[in-house]
């Protein structure tokens, strides 16, 4: 197996490092636009022959097929930034690639209703294309990181080997996860961060299919393991409520992140200025009135100033052994618990759960944020036989 590697930050430097303790692959092209960070990765392997660094723009789909074809690799491994989904997954499929992603395309709110129909949804562009990669014998996985992915795999086994029927499912992210010395550090891509709490939040219900809700909605406080405690969740437009119900039967599906109250505020003045969006905004400079375009200046203030969390131009959200500290998952039942914990793995014990479901109540306010987009969480009710203790 030759597989390209797109993209070295946070994510694609974590696939390296693990990578290079797996004996599967016989090469692996680690690509980046910025070509010092590809050689840093590959540098920090220590020599490992099988890696080598290239420079290459992810939204350039002719340039990332020739560099496919010119390692003769048979996988394409996405861990770049969203919105370079679809040039990367046209690239596989002209190349006859295999492609593997830890997101899905990006979605578009409803022109006129966006907070009661979805536009165009997460995925729904690669779903489209589902018949030609099948009809091709070519192989895609979408959404297959920690979360979505992970996440997916922790609510089908729950379906396949637990439970008779499903009310609910529902993934529930969050985090104590701190950043001495920044007054606003979300832990992965701060454009991401923004799309994913500012777009519509999807909700899926049996009978009704998907629809949206305003932003923020539906707060229920969680009482994550390990330690983090209870943390305010609201909705949050994510993969995994367009994925399960595609495979899963489940009366209802939904995803939360922990924000807390500071996260939430900063971002809905981000909003409010204007300052959420791609196209431009006029703001004065020693020359005079300049239209800048605030995903553009946010992404330049992450590479050149290095003011946010580490990971900020990728997303280690989407990959396994991202290094969250005490982030924790849980799928609750009637009887049992059972939870994991990434960063680092370690198994907890199972016990029961009280039967209670989160209160409404409001959180106390944190010092910083929890992060989102770490590590996966799940409900279901009616188990057909007890939840064993889970190890990653």
């Amino acid at each position: 197996m030759r597989v390209l590697l797109v993209g070295a930050g946070g994510v694609g430097t974590a696939i390296t490092r693990i990578a290079a303790r797996r004996p599967f692959f016989e090469a692996m092209v680690v690509a980046d636009y910025d070509l010092a960070r590809a050689e840093a990765a590959v540098a920090a392997l220590g020599g490992d022959a099988r890696f080598r660094p290239e420079r290459v723009d992810a939204n350039d789909e002719a340039a990332v097929a020739a560099l496919l074809a010119r390692h003769a690799c048979d996988v394409l491994l996405n861990a770049t930034d969203p919105r370079f989904v679809m040039p990367l997954f046209g690239a596989a499929r002209t190349t006859g690639a295999a492609s593997v992603d830890m997101a899905m395309s990006l979605s578009r709110p409803h022109p006129e209703r966006p907070y009661e129909e979805c536009g165009v949804k997460l995925g729904d562009a690669q779903f489209e294309a589902a018949a030609d990669w099948e009809k091709a014998g070519a192989l895609a996985l979408v959404g297959m990181g920690v979360e979505p992915g992970l996440s997916d795999v922790f609510a089908r086994h729950a379906a396949d080997e637990l439970f008779d029927e499903i009310d609910e499912i529902g993934v529930r992210d969050g985090a104590n996860l701190t950043v001495d010395g920044y007054d606003f550090a979300p832990s992965f891509s701060i454009w991401t961060t923004i799309e994913e709490c500012l777009d519509p939040p999807v909700v899926y219900e049996d009978g009704r299919g998907w629809f949206t809700t305003e932003p923020f909605s539906e707060p229920e406080v969680f009482d994550f393991p390990e330690g983090i405690g209870p943390v305010e969740c609201v909705n949050v437009e994510h993969e995994e409520v367009l994925l399960m119900p595609r495979w899963v039967d489940a009366r209802r599906v939904t995803f939360k992140y922990g924000l807390g109250e500071e996260f939430i505020g900063t971002l809905k003045t981000l909003h409010l200025l204007g300052l959420d969006g791609a196209g431009p905004v006029t703001v004065p400079s020693a020359a005079g009135p300049v239209a800048v375009s605030p995903g553009t200046s946010s992404r330049h203030v992450c590479r050149t100033r290095r003011r946010w969390a580490t990971g900020c131009t990728a997303r280690p959200a989407r990959a396994p052994g991202c290094g969250a500290s005490r982030t924790a998952s849980r799928v609750r039942c009637t009887s049992t618990t059972w939870s994991t914990t990434s960063g680092p793995w370690r198994s907890t014990a199972a016990r029961p759960w009280s039967g209670r479901r989160p209160s409404t109540r409001s959180s106390p306010s944190n010092s910083w944020p929890p992060a989102p987009g770490r590590a996966p969480a799940c409900w279901a009710r009616r188990p057909s036989r007890p939840v064993p203790s889970w190890t990653c």
